[in-house]
């Protein structure tokens, strides 16, 4: 099915909030969901915002209404833990209500630590053991071919999780069955659960290995919202019988320089009073 066919599933394309904006007001989400819990995977939520605003409210074609229809494109969080990021883009494209903000990882939430496809409207699969999300993304876009549908399947993962085999595997598979309906973005923000992720498991250079797969790839600063675009329709438009993959260097805690500048971690510990500083922060970077 294609794109003109479905104007009115894209209600966010020619808004005039821009998308430093959108990747602003899901940083202020995300922060305000941590600030409820005291904790949360906050660094790699702010490091991630750009590459969300540009998928929600540029790329992607959806109805915030329906979440479920069959006509959208699917957006799959492999990296469950970083479900506070995703919810924070939900939240701002409007099919999670903003109030919800206050429930984050409480008893009988929709917005579990952890995303959950049965919790929470927009998820599209449960996230929460590392390195299966490419082979789930593979099988969607097997499954839409054989509906002759027109959707794309988005698949965010991350460096850590290119240590696991499942991802390879999915990497081959998906450049043996063409998939051309399948858009990979990988967020390389070079930190995992046991350190570095070049250190723990060196993957570099990963865009010959996925080329060697037959994807088609770009690579780009996952914190320039310009080139993010560029990147985004290239793939989207690349005219190659090719799965696509978007490698996302991206900076954790971006936006908020005194977390920038903490000790890179996994796991980033904010202090109480330090949530609202950050939210301060990012106040004062209003773009509209």
């Amino acid at each position: 099915m294609a794109d003109d066919l479905r104007p009115d599933a894209a209600p966010h394309r020619g808004s005039n909030v821009s998308l430093a904006e959108r990747a602003r007001r899901i940083r202020r989400h995300a922060l305000r969901m941590g600030e409820v819990q005291g904790q949360g995977y906050i660094a790699q939520a702010l490091g991630i915002a750009d590459v969300l605003a540009v998928s929600y409210f540029h790329a992607l074609t959806y109805r915030p209404e329906d979440p479920e229809w069959d006509g959208r494109d699917r957006f799959l969080l492999s990296i469950g833990h970083y479900a506070i990021a995703l919810y924070a883009a939900l939240i701002e494209a409007g099919i999670i209500p903003e109030d919800e903000i206050e429930t984050y990882g409480s008893d009988d939430s929709r917005l579990p630590m952890s995303g959950m496809a049965a919790y929470t409207p927009g998820m599209e699969i449960t996230g929460g053991s590392l390195g299966h999300g490419l082979a789930i993304a593979v099988g969607f876009c097997l499954a839409l071919k054989r509906k002759a549908s027109g959707s794309f399947v988005y698949t965010l993962f991350s460096d850590g999780e290119l240590d696991e085999g499942a991802t390879w595997e999915a990497a081959l598979s998906a450049g043996s069955f063409g998939l051309d309906n399948l858009i990979g973005i990988v967020d390389v923000n070079n930190m995992q659960a046991d350190g570095p992720s070049t250190g723990v498991l060196d993957f570099e250079p990963l865009a010959p290995k996925f080329e060697a797969f037959g994807w088609f790839v770009q690579r780009v600063d996952g914190n320039d919202i310009d080139g993010l675009v560029r990147a985004f329709d290239a793939a989207r438009t690349h005219p190659g019988r090719q799965p696509r993959l978007v490698i996302c260097d991206t900076r954790m805690a971006k936006g908020v320089p005194f977390l920038e500048a903490r000790e890179r971690n996994h796991f980033l510990r904010v202090d109480k009073d330090e949530w609202q500083q950050a939210i301060r922060i990012i106040d004062a970077g209003m773009t509209s």
